[in-house]
């Protein structure tokens, strides 16, 4: 029967429900203004037998024709750009075979694969085969070394916009997951403080993320050769020297280009999914947290050996570099609540890999998000929610700083050698690490501070090409450096069990 309130006047009246989002209900029929799907009438599940609300085979073809309905168009639209796609080698005058047949076989797969997504049966593979070719022609151009920016600008635009139109703006791919989402369930982690996985926590990595991407693509457009020079406004020459020395042409593809590549899916991943992914899409937090953390390590890695490999700096590779270092702590959090989520559908008897691909609930838990303003708030009170789980005590911003003046610190005290080398490399280390630990939930990694403090304080007096004044420099720098990594430093927000482990 459908279900019916009562209101002041006796009258019943029928209530109508979205099938993705329980949560929106109206008196009147609709449709959805989160999803556009049709709004049902509401079943009253407690005169409904219970085989009777568990959805059949054909109610399932059923939701896929209405939740898919109000998004045709994006498919349209992914058919038109394999078609602009695989006309561009001919209407551009690409110069490489290469990338000439990559571009028609990706258009012609695009439009296929969107047409195919048109029929509900094939609307999963349909849709992720079309992702899958957005993730190729963000590769293709550093593969084939694109000849032209005509074919780099059409793989890297045309991909981009292909995933969101297949995974993003339409919602993922997959009943299943369509129906986990459905279950009531937590919007905050349980015995958190706040949503790791609110907008406007995922909003700076967004920005930070976009800021990447456009530094990127300028450098490796010089790589590629399609700008003459490359701008530095500190050290003249140096980041073309950089862009063209033996440790970035170690790497078969343009590092910079790799770089542009990595930010942009963290862009579109920054966007994938709803306030509750921490739950209802483990899978990619945990690739989020690879794209961010393991490979935005490794281009620190990178920026960091530039003095010691290259003898340069290179402005705008810092600046990347200090985006990606960003990112990082403003990823954790989201990670850990996950995980934490995982660890308990597996203690109420949940199969693991299916909830870590599919997603899921929380036996029992249930509540809303009443911290993080919402929309129509005053601005003055949307900063604060993008940083919570992460706070700056004046013990890690000092060790920061003490990084910084480490890393140039051998041009004012004339050290040379492995001892400057030292101190480029270990300076550069304890910001990373000081920065990093800002996340609440891995303060403790602080600690990794005072060892590289002591080896500070020790390596001028063991390493040849220190002087006088940089070995004391050093001394009093690396011994404050251990000093300041006792205090732990303000933690404001809670994090269910790992509170203890915020030492």
């Amino acid at each position: 029967m459908p279900a019916t309130t009562k209101h002041q006047r006796g009258v019943l009246r029928t209530q109508f429900v979205c099938p993705m989002h329980p949560e929106v209900r109206s008196d009147q029929s609709g449709s959805c203004p989160k999803c556009g799907m049709p709004l049902q009438e509401a079943r009253d599940e407690t005169k409904t037998p219970q085989h009777e609300q568990m959805p059949r085979m054909d109610d399932h073809k059923k939701m896929i024709i209405q939740m898919r309905a109000p998004w045709l168009w994006t498919n349209f639209t992914v058919m038109s750009l394999g078609l602009w796609l695989a006309t561009s080698p001919f209407t551009f005058g690409y110069a490489g075979a290469a990338m000439m047949v990559s571009d028609v076989v990706s258009g012609i797969l695009l439009m296929l694969l969107a047409g195919l997504a048109l029929l509900p049966r094939w609307d999963f593979a349909g849709r992720w085969g079309v992702s899958l070719i957005g993730t190729w022609l963000q590769i293709a151009p550093l593969i084939f070394w694109a000849p032209s920016p005509a074919a780099m600008l059409n793989d890297t635009l045309i991909g981009a916009v292909a995933i969101g139109l297949s995974i993003l703006v339409p919602m993922m791919p997959g009943m299943a997951h369509h129906m986990e989402m459905m279950k009531p369930g937590p919007e905050i982690p349980p015995a958190w403080t706040y949503n790791p996985s609110s907008w406007h926590q995922r909003a700076p990595m967004i920005a930070l993320a976009t800021t990447g991407w456009f530094i990127s693509r300028y450098l490796a457009a010089y790589q590629f050769h399609y700008i003459p020079q490359a701008w530095d406004p500190f050290f003249g020459d140096s980041t073309q020297k950089v862009l063209t020395s033996k440790v970035s042409q170690m790497w078969p593809v343009s590092d910079a280009g790799l770089g542009a590549a990595a930010y942009t899916f963290e862009m579109l991943m920054g966007w994938m999914g709803g306030v509750t992914r921490w739950r209802s899409m483990p899978w990619m937090v945990m690739f989020f947290f690879l794209l961010v953390v393991p490979l935005g390590l490794t281009h620190i890695t990178l920026v960091i050996l530039q003095p010691v490999a290259v003898g340069q700096w290179c402005t705008l590779c810092l600046a990347a570099a200090s985006v990606m270092l960003i990112m990082i702590p403003l990823t954790v959090d989201e990670v850990f609540a996950t995980a934490q989520f995982l660890k308990r559908s597996v203690q109420e008897g949940k199969p693991f890999w299916r909830t870590f691909w599919v997603g899921g609930t929380l036996d029992g838990e249930e509540n809303k998000d009443e911290r993080t303003p919402h929309y129509g708030a005053p601005i003055s009170k949307m900063w604060a929610p993008m940083v919570w789980g992460v706070s700056v005590p004046w013990t890690l911003a000092a060790s920061a700083l003490l990084g910084v003046w480490l890393m140039f610190a051998p041009a004012v005290f004339r050290t040379r050698a492995a001892a400057a080398d030292s101190d480029h490399l270990v300076g550069a280390i304890v910001v990373t690490i000081s920065v990093i630990v800002m996340a609440e939930v891995i303060r403790a990694g602080r600690f990794l501070n005072v060892l590289l403090g002591l080896w500070i304080a020790i390596a001028p007096w063991i390493l040849n090409g220190a002087t006088s004044g940089g070995r004391w420099n050093d001394v009093v720098a690396g011994l404050l450096i251990a000093a300041l990594a006792f205090p732990r430093g303000p933690v404001r927000d809670r994090y269910a069990a790992w509170d203890r482990m915020i030492v």
